[in-house]
């Protein structure tokens, strides 16, 4: 079984010009998740699905090793274009395998390290789930609008080192089969298992204030 990264990367972003490779921390964005996967000894090829010119090029100038290029058609590089859109269109033109693991990377969670790869493949292959994901613990207690809690008893609060929290997708990445994919038209399926990564992962770049924020979790916790 291959397995195989899949970067999907727009050339626009209304909130952040050209943010997939505007610097972060002395690196542009998209190749913190590059990198990350190019040091993953699991990993057999990244595919970096863009629409962009500018983006080709900054990807394609350094010297990686399991990196490609996959140009996505315009129809699904547009703001209302889903993920699983660009996903479905790579699938139906490559040549993987229906048992080959595809994994669909997101390059706005640039906290996730090539240790985390290594583990959420390994607990996948050993697991008899049909696909995962990513999450973080959230301790945090929610409520309902109408007033009722979600997640603990607001008359017996519970201490946060007793408190287990509930599970919060942080996006950084996705794992599931091209068979299960294709048959589903979706990234998740099945049986799903939850890989937890650490709290700092939580935050995704999605607004200016984002990045200033990451640049100093970069700091404190990759440098």
């Amino acid at each position: 079984m291959a397995v195989i990264a899949f970067i999907p990367v727009r050339g626009g972003s209304k909130s952040i010009p050209l943010k997939n490779i505007k610097p972060l921390a002395g690196k542009p964005l998209v190749c913190w998740a590059i990198e990350a996967l190019e040091h993953c000894p699991s990993v057999d090829k990244i595919i970096v699905a863009t629409d962009s010119d500018a983006i080709e090029q900054v990807v394609m100038q350094r010297s990686y090793s399991k990196t490609e290029i996959y140009r996505r058609a315009a129809e699904n590089a547009t703001d209302t274009a889903s993920t699983e859109s660009v996903i479905l269109e790579y699938l139906s033109v490559c040549s993987l395998h229906n048992e080959d693991i595809f994994m669909l990377v997101q390059a706005t969670s640039p906290l996730t390290q090539t240790q985390h790869f290594s583990e959420a493949l390994l607990q996948y292959r050993s697991s008899n789930a049909d696909s995962l994901l990513s999450c973080v613990r959230n301790k945090r207690f929610f409520w309902r609008e109408n007033g009722t809690p979600i997640n603990y008893d607001y008359k017996h609060r519970p201490r946060r080192q007793e408190f287990d929290g509930m599970m919060m997708e942080n996006g950084a990445f996705y794992i599931n089969t091209v068979a299960n994919i294709l048959r589903d038209k979706n990234r998740l399926s099945g049986k799903i298992a939850i890989y937890e990564m650490p709290e700092y992962t939580a935050t995704e770049i999605d607004e200016p204030e984002d990045w200033e924020y990451l640049e100093n979790i970069i700091k404190r916790h990759l440098s």
